[in-house]
């Protein structure tokens, strides 16, 4: 479904003292002006004229686009769910709520549809950026065809800002060596104060502004990331309206939260102790309760059924009850809170008198609740990643740290399916609403009139970019850049302000993220059986077009997708199955792949290490990406350190990679060399020097040599200075996956993040002189090449549940 392209319009009015402006152009930016002035030999004897100045249109709005991470349909209170959102409700007094709208079931795409109007695949994101493959609807290069909102409003005369979230950056781009120009900065955005990857530690974030890394948590215990992202965003709308209070801005708010790790503060923990003792069961059929009553959705809605492999809530014991319930708890108080900071931003706008003309589009959640938390939950995502899942018997005891800084925490799937009420399944699913169902609010007190209203007409989020440009009086541009546009495929959503029971204007919709699929059209879906749910450790081989069972549902009728009709219409099933793959060929999703270990294979796609054996540093150089830094597991390898120790003696960190939850590092501890490996915060291995380095030059070296015969083998490591050797050890477990996806990195002459064991805390500056650390890498044994696919595939799911 495409929106038609207008004819090229330039409009072109005055400003005081002769200077002209351009406004609402569908070339970008527009050609350059001609002189219009006079020039002779003497100024006095001239005439000026500057050149033409790009400004909104007259009475644009400011605009706050707020997309929240990882939260279900049935999740906040203004739709029925158990999480108070005063924000939110507010809004919706005051605006419209909607009640089918769409994304995509994953965080990426959902975010490249959003941005650019146009479907996931029609922008290179038919996935998770670290999975990109060599097909044009999945390789991750965003291409400069399809500028999206940030580029144009820019250039139709907004300032613009983004706060929070990225992960639409190319796995290999994503280091400091750039390339630069699919970073927020590069697609529009004035600026940028955010996370590039995936999730982020809300207590230990490392964040960049623009494109320079920051860490603005040292020297700061009570920093929380979710409070620095509305400090940040009120700092700017304050700053850009004292400057240029008549040019309106554009704000995209994506705080990443309630994505894991859950980490909000304590006071709204303590909110919700004891509000969620009776179970995910009961809650669901409470929520279903309250949506009826709210009219969000139709009286006759059904439950959907549990979905398979989620315990039933009386079947579990008394101590899974305690340790879930709270891990509930903390999500909610992380959810309220989220809701209570978007709230502090929307008052800095009341407050300066401009909610009249602000257009404030409040999309709660980027796909479905996450299951990615696995049956029980879990304490350390991180260790997760690589096979070490804790019993309720393991964690227990850490109940108190859950949601601190000294967690990566997941609440257990029963509470995703709960919060996703009243349909089936969760995030990761594209086939169903449960993964693709959220909840929006929209409110534009000047011209959204029918306050408290809610809206049932069935939308994507492809529509939002076109809904905006369409209330800014913005046409859609044919060229930006010198590049030609592919037309943009949302639709506007504007005409639902005034027209409560206008017909949807998006009549087709396609779905599809790892061979799971669906098509809606007129009030009808067809949806693949996923073959497996996202929080299984095995997922069936089954050919992605004849190994899928299909359902059908006529949504017009019924609300949740509770009764099948494919047995019963084989016709219809036929006829959208058709569509579907009519769609696929339209939008790039050809060709279809269920294979997740394939896709993150680096062989897949350009790598900044591929071929490289040794790997040399030089001091100060911090936040290198996993992705981008020595492959170290499940091999021998050695670090070498070159440092020069001041009279005084020194201490601090060499080099790290990881932190808390797996890592290791290489440090002086009071002058003494130490090495530490840290295997999923449940294994730790120190191997340390007797005596501190005297002043002077010194090289140290750490040897470690791999046991083999497989991955996440032991092996023994050995500490030299200056060829002698001062400690020698055995590391009995290792890291065989991955030992972060994005929260830590490898640091050197300083460690940032958490620390790889608590004796020491960041930054553990190194207080001599580093000159060089070189990594070099050893080959893997046979064993443990043969098994590279095991590994591919463990990381394949690590990198589903970090998205």
């Amino acid at each position: 479904m495409v929106l038609s392209i207008a004819v090229r319009t330039f409009v072109t009015t005055s400003l005081a003292g002769g200077a002209s402006v351009i406004q609402a152009q569908n070339v970008l930016p527009p050609p350059a002006q001609p002189f219009k002035g006079k020039i002779e030999l003497r100024a006095k004897d001239s005439k000026v004229d500057f050149p033409r100045q790009t400004t909104a249109p007259a009475g644009a709005p400011n605009i706050l686009l707020v997309l929240l991470d990882d939260v279900g349909f049935g999740a906040a209170s203004t739709f029925g769910g158990p999480v108070d959102t005063p924000t939110l409700e507010q809004l919706a007094q005051h605006g419209l709520r909607y009640n089918e709208f769409h994304t995509t079931a994953m965080c990426s795409p959902t975010r490249a549809a959003l941005l650019s109007g146009r479907n996931h695949h029609s922008v290179h994101t038919g996935q998770i950026m670290e999975m990109a493959t060599g097909y044009p609807g999945y390789d991750s290069l965003v291409g400069r065809d399809t500028a999206g909102i940030g580029e144009i409003l820019r250039q139709n005369g907004w300032n613009t800002a983004w706060f929070g979230k990225d992960h639409n950056v190319p796995d290999w781009e994503t280091s400091q060596a750039g390339p630069f120009d699919r970073w927020p900065t590069g697609l529009g955005f004035e600026k940028f104060y955010g996370f590039i990857g995936g999730d982020m530690n809300q207590w230990r974030p490392l964040l960049f502004d623009n494109t320079t890394p920051i860490e603005p948590y040292v020297g700061k215990p009570d920093y929380n990331l979710d409070y620095d992202l509305a400090d940040q965003a009120i700092k700017y709308v304050q700053t850009q309206h004292s400057m240029a209070p008549d040019k309106p801005f554009f704000i995209y708010y994506a705080p990443g939260a309630t994505h894991a790790p859950h980490h909000p503060r304590k006071e709204w923990v303590d909110m919700y102790r004891g509000k969620f003792d009776q179970g995910w069961d009961v809650l669901r059929e409470q929520t279903l309760a309250r949506q009826k009553q709210l009219g969000i959705v139709p009286q006759d809605t059904d439950l959907t059924k549990r979905s398979p492999g989620i315990p039933a809530w009386d079947s579990l014991s008394a101590d899974d009850r305690k340790l879930y319930s709270r891990m509930m708890e903390i999500y909610a108080g992380y959810l309220e809170q989220t809701d209570y900071n978007v709230g502090r931003v929307i008052k800095a706008i009341d407050d300066m008198g401009l909610s009249d003309n602000t257009l404030v589009i409040y999309i709660v959640g980027d796909n479905g609740a996450s299951g990615e938390g696995g049956v029980g939950g879990s304490t350390n995502l991180e260790g997760a990643m690589n096979g070490v899942v804790p019993t309720t018997a393991q964690m227990l005891p850490k109940i108190d740290d859950l949601g601190t800084w000294k967690t990566y925490n997941h609440f257990p799937v029963g509470w995703a399916h709960a919060l996703d009420t009243p349909f089936q399944w969760t995030k990761q699913i594209a086939s169903h609403f449960g993964g693709t169902r959220n909840g929006m609010v929209i409110s534009w007190p000047a011209h959204i009139k029918e306050d408290g209203q809610i809206r049932s007409q069935w939308h994507h989020v492809i529509d939002i970019l076109p809904t905006v440009l369409d209330v800014s009086h913005v046409p859609q541009p044919v060229e930006v850049n010198g590049v030609k546009q592919r037309p943009i495929e949302g639709v506007s959503m504007a005409y639902t302000f005034d027209q409560p029971n206008a017909p949807s204007t998006r009549r087709t919709q396609y779905f599809e993220l790892f061979g799971n699929r669906a098509i809606y059209h007129d009030g009808w879906i067809a949806a693949t059986t996923p073959i497996a749910p996202p929080w299984a450790t095995e997922v069936p081989n089954v050919d992605v077009i004849d190994g899928y069972k299909w359902e059908l549902y006529d949504v017009d009728k019924d609300f949740s997708e509770a009764h099948d009709l494919a047995a019963s219409d084989p016709a219809k099933l036929k006829q959208m199955q058709k569509l579907f793959y009519s769609e696929a060929r339209k939008y790039n999703v050809l060709p279809l792949d269920n294979d997740r270990v394939m896709r993150l294979n680096p062989s897949n796609r350009p790598s900044l290490t591929a071929g490289r054996t040794s790997y040399t540093y030089y001091a100060g150089t911090k936040r290198i990406p996993e992705g981008v830094a020595p492959d170290m597991k499940n091999r021998s390898w050695s670090i070498t350190a070159k440092v020069e120790i001041p009279k005084e003696g020194a201490q601090g960190m060499i080099v790290t990679l990881g932190g808390l939850f797996d890592g290791w590092a290489l440090y002086l501890d009071e002058g003494k060399p130490v090495f530490h490996y840290n295997f999923a915060n449940a294994a730790h291995y120190n191997i340390e020097g007797a005596e501190a380095l005297t002043p002077g030059s010194h090289t140290i070296v750490f040897d470690f040599n791999y046991d083999g015969g497989g991955i996440g083998k032991g092996g023994l490591g050995t500490l030299t200075v200056d060829g002698k050797q001062v400690a020698q050890g055995r590391i009995e477990h290792t890291v065989a996956v991955r030992f972060t996806m994005s929260v830590e990195t490898l640091d050197i002459g300083e460690d940032t993040g958490t620390p790889v064991n608590l004796s020491y805390d960041v930054p553990f500056t190194f207080t001599g002189k580093i000159d060089t650390v070189t990594i070099d890498l050893k080959p893997h044994d046979a064993a443990s090449a043969s098994m590279q696919r095991e590994v591919e595939r463990k990381a394949a799911e690590a990198a589903l549940s970090r998205e």
